[in-house]
């Protein structure tokens, strides 16, 4: 009897709508070596959805995305982020822990060795922004992909 069944019935779970967007998360420590990792990740999603035409261009933007993450933010940890959210469109996007210090695009120096990182996600995705969250924020970008 103490086996959750009610009158010999299995109890109704409640119905759960299925996931439309499939994807790839992982957390991961907020050092200059997770870029890489991160790469891995992506380039293993879009190998699996058959989709390999953005993978340069999907690892320009994540390896952006946690640099400025490595360089701006605070915390341990950030959280790396793939999914399909439509039939050949990707989006990326990494978690940090700072929200007040958001990404922008903005002239380098023609001499500097950085700050040309958005040019170039603005550059190769669709589009791109920040979500504001309680914690830190998001930030995506969204790249078209061809398929195979």
């Amino acid at each position: 009897m103490g086996d959750g069944r009610q009158g010999g019935r299995r109890p109704r779970l409640p119905a759960r709508a299925p996931s439309i967007e499939p994807g790839y998360s992982e957390t991961l420590p907020r050092e200059r070596e997770t870029a890489g990792i991160a790469r891995e990740l992506v380039r293993a999603a879009l190998d699996r959805w058959c989709l390999p035409q953005p993978a340069d261009d999907a690892a320009v933007v994540v390896t952006e995305f946690v640099a400025n993450a490595v360089d701006h933010a605070k915390g341990r940890t950030v959280r790396v982020t793939v999914t399909l959210t439509g039939a050949t469109c990707i989006r990326i996007s990494v978690v940090d822990g700072v929200a007040n210090r958001q990404p922008r695009t903005r002239a380098a120096d023609p001499d500097a060795e950085r700050g040309r990182g958005m040019l170039l996600v603005e550059a190769v995705s669709e589009r791109w922004g920040v979500d504001t969250l309680p914690w830190g924020k998001r930030v995506w970008a969204e790249l078209e992909a061809k398929t195979t």
